[in-house]
């Protein structure tokens, strides 16, 4: 008798237990090693190789016979043993880190589902969840609306660009099926937002010519008369602006810009108001630190992305919007043999149809993601972590601020979650920006075997540390940090 699919699962999962468990274990031991000060038994965060040694060691046969169990376990083994381990503490390098055990649970069910959200019919129970959901986060943010809402979109890079499709055909409905060739659409971000508004310009066939780069200040954020500025410039060009984007939480730095002057502005020149809150639009979930994000109300899109503050398994980003009918209205294509009239819409003047809302057909339950988390945390959880993050990252900072070998670079306190600095030794920086350069990389690069990994970015005195605390850092986390870059300074002897 064939085993049964219930039984070869059961199995499997049994089996890959057993192999993962023991990640998380790892990542468990190598937090009480930090803070218990014992960084012998710190264990490793990455095994690292370079790509023309891997791509043996990693052994992948996608040959004409499987190898069953056997070579499952084995590719899985091998994959997890040079994977990067985003549940170890020292992980303080990108924008995101570990998600937690109610995100592995998450993505289970999903997997286990395997439905697409692009008709209600075949997805009824995921697609009113994303649709509450965003609804519900929509709320946070003001946008409270009989036709406020959003949906989930495969990362924020996707998010930004479907909120300037959304923005063109709406301001300039001819777009939809005539183009935009001789009209000129211009869009303004700030020079410090995220690089995906040019790659955004680029798909859509505007062209990164069409992006104006607004200058910042000391802080990061957008100055709102060179916004201005710029504008008016481009209107007497007879160019047509059509969409500002601004961001709460900038990759390096994590500035907000100030959305109450900026949605002002737009709305006096009728342009389209999106911020890209991927990273730092969680905190409006922050009563200490939701005034960052003021004037988030006037906004007509908002990009919001769990996975990357909320430990909410990659991918999970919402694209929220004032009114989704002009969502459907600038996206939804005649498919008939798709999208079918609900008989059993009592009214609503949105469709439950959520492909119909944006650019994709294939869509994963990711809301799903976002709205177990918050059933098993609640808002006033992720307001802590926030919370006790913002302290973990000031205390780094003020601790670099206090201290004789590194520069502290932006301001006290931070913004956001990044903290940004120069190693400066006992010598002091560099005047030539190379030899800083030299230094932060080698440093960072050392710090691996340290049980740490950070990045750093372009500055003017050369390329810095930029360390990304998340909300599950610790103090003695980024205390035993600071040490380590000193001891990696000290035997590279810079």
């Amino acid at each position: 008798m064939a085993t049964s699919r219930a039984d070869e699962l059961k199995d499997l999962l049994a089996a890959v237990e057993a192999l993962i468990l023991p990640v998380v274990q790892s990542g468990d031991l190598a937090h009480d090693s930090l803070q218990a000060g014992s960084l012998s038994t710190v264990p490793q965060i990455l095994d690292y190789k370079p790509p023309s040694e891997l791509k043996t060691l990693i052994g992948l046969n996608l040959g004409e016979d499987g190898s069953g169990k056997d070579g499952l376990l084995e590719l899985i083994q091998r994959v997890l043993k040079y994977s990067v381990n985003t549940w170890h503490p020292g992980f303080m390098d990108k924008l995101y880190a570990s998600t937690n055990p109610v995100g592995v649970i998450s993505d289970l069910i999903l997997s286990i589902l395997n439905t697409n959200l692009h008709v209600y019919t075949v997805s009824p129970a995921l697609s009113t969840i994303e649709r509450l959901t965003a609804q519900t986060l929509a709320a946070r943010f003001s946008l409270t609306s009989p036709f406020s809402g959003g949906t989930t979109q495969p990362g924020g890079s996707a998010a930004n660009l479907t909120s300037l499709i959304v923005a063109r055909n709406t301001l300039i409905p001819t777009s939809k099926t005539a183009g935009t060739s001789s009209l000129h659409p211009i869009i303004f971000t700030s020079s410090a937002s995220h690089y995906s508004i040019l790659k955004a310009a680029m798909i859509m066939g505007l062209g990164t010519s069409s992006v104006r780069n607004i200058p910042t200040d000391s802080s990061g954020a957008m100055i709102i008369s060179e916004l201005e500025a710029a504008i008016l410039a481009s209107k007497a060009a007879g160019e047509l602006p059509f969409y500002v984007n601004a961001t709460a939480g900038t990759t390096v730095h994590g500035a907000f810009d100030p959305f109450t002057a900026i949605g002002q502005l737009c709305k006096e020149h009728g342009l389209w108001f999106h911020i890209d809150g991927s990273w730092g639009g969680p905190f409006i979930f922050s009563p200490t630190h939701k005034a960052k994000l003021a004037g988030c109300e006037l906004a007509d899109s908002i990009t919001v992305n769990p996975h990357k503050m909320l430990s909410v398994p990659v991918t999970c980003s919402f694209l929220l919007g004032a009114d989704m009918r002009k969502f459907q209205a600038a996206n939804s294509l005649a498919a008939g043999y798709l999208f079918h009239d609900s008989p059993d819409r009592n009214g609503d003047d949105t469709t439950w149809d959520l492909g119909d809302l944006t650019l994709q057909c294939g869509r994963r339950g990711d809301a799903f993601k976002f709205a177990l988390s918050w059933v098993y945390y609640g808002a006033s959880t992720y307001a802590k972590w926030i919370d006790d993050a913002a302290a973990v990252a000031n205390l780094m900072a003020g601790l670099i601020k206090e201290s004789s070998d590194f520069e502290l670079v932006g301001g006290y306190p931070v913004p956001c979650l990044q903290v940004c600095f120069y190693y400066k030794g006992d010598k002091g920086l560099s005047e030539d920006k190379e030899v800083n350069t030299r230094t932060t990389a080698r440093i960072v690069q050392r710090l691996v075997g340290e049980g740490f990994m950070v990045d750093y970015a372009p500055g003017e005195k050369g390329h810095f540390f930029r360390v990304v605390v998340n909300v599950q850092t610790k103090r003695e986390v980024v205390v035993e940090l600071l040490g380590a870059v000193r001891r990696c300074a000290g035997e590279l002897g810079v």
